[in-house]
């Protein structure tokens, strides 16, 4: 299976190449690297050319934000599989795509997800939140859950049916997607417990009391454009299932266990 990974940045030279670097670095050999560039001012767009030989395409132009650029990324896939790394992100090690790859041809799923890292914008090794995804069913979104964005791979067909990021959210555009795909058309998920991205912390969601209420906002208007209602505690409890992932409990002896577990994972576990 032809794989395709869409990186989108805007003015973010320093952090950039470790998600440029941990994509290039993959062992899965059939792999298409799509970056688009919101045209950066900062010496985004120099640090890129670095790598322009070994990055399949490279668009730099203006866009309409972050979903617009993305939707530009995966409108030029060609792969069967397509994930998102933001250009803040970096895979954990070089086995990210071949174990997911394995999942979908072994579970013959339209989607794999797995956990997410949340860590120090500063000191990549500081855990700050562990999102254990857990197994998906339809009255998971009721309880206030959904897959991390980053560790979440969709076939390209999913793409083509029912549709790419809406643009007039700000914020919640991939919770709404998720709505869209696993909830309302339910397309297969299958979950690997594994630790499937790394994300530094600040987000534009969560960066202030007021984009989180905003976010809230988006989340309830993503049901509603949906035909789909929420539980009367649904709006609530999507933040609150936040609160353990703060309380991890991870070392730096049990984060590289955890990392060790990632790489092993599916050859010991997803053929049984």
């Amino acid at each position: 299976m032809k794989v395709s990974i869409v990186t989108v940045v805007y003015n973010n030279v320093s952090m950039v190449a470790d998600a440029i670097e941990s994509v290039l670095n993959q062992d899965y050999p059939d792999l298409e690297y799509i970056l688009v560039d919101g045209a950066s001012t900062d010496g985004t767009t120099e640090l890129i050319r670095m790598y322009q030989n070994r990055i399949t395409r490279v668009i730099s132009e203006k866009d309409e934000g972050l979903y617009d650029a993305i939707n530009k990324g995966i409108r030029m896939c060609s792969g069967d599989i397509i994930g998102l790394l933001h250009s803040d992100d970096f895979y954990p090690n070089n086995q990210v795509v071949s174990s997911f790859v394995k999942a979908f041809e072994e579970k013959k799923t339209d989607a794999v997800y797995g956990d997410l890292l949340y860590v120090d914008k500063d000191n990549t090794q500081k855990v700050i939140r562990y999102w254990q995804s857990g197994e998906f069913d339809c009255e998971s979104f009721y309880k206030g859950w959904m897959p991390p964005h980053p560790a979440l791979f969709i076939k390209k067909e999913c793409y083509q049916k029912y549709g790419v990021y809406d643009t007039r959210f700000k914020s919640a555009a991939d919770y709404e997607l998720t709505l869209r795909m696993l909830l309302k058309n339910k397309i297969s998920a299958t979950y690997l417990p594994m630790v499937m991205a790394s994300m530094r912390t600040g987000g534009k969601s969560n960066s202030s009391l007021r984009n989180r209420l905003m976010a809230n906002i988006e989340d309830y208007k993503a049901w509603k454009i949906n035909d789909l209602q929420p539980k009367f505690y649904t709006r609530f409890m999507k933040p609150l299932s936040k609160i353990p992932q703060y309380f991890h409990g991870i070392t730096q002896e049990k984060l590289e266990l955890v990392c060790a577990a990632s790489n092993s994972y599916v050859s010991n576990e997803v053929e049984a």
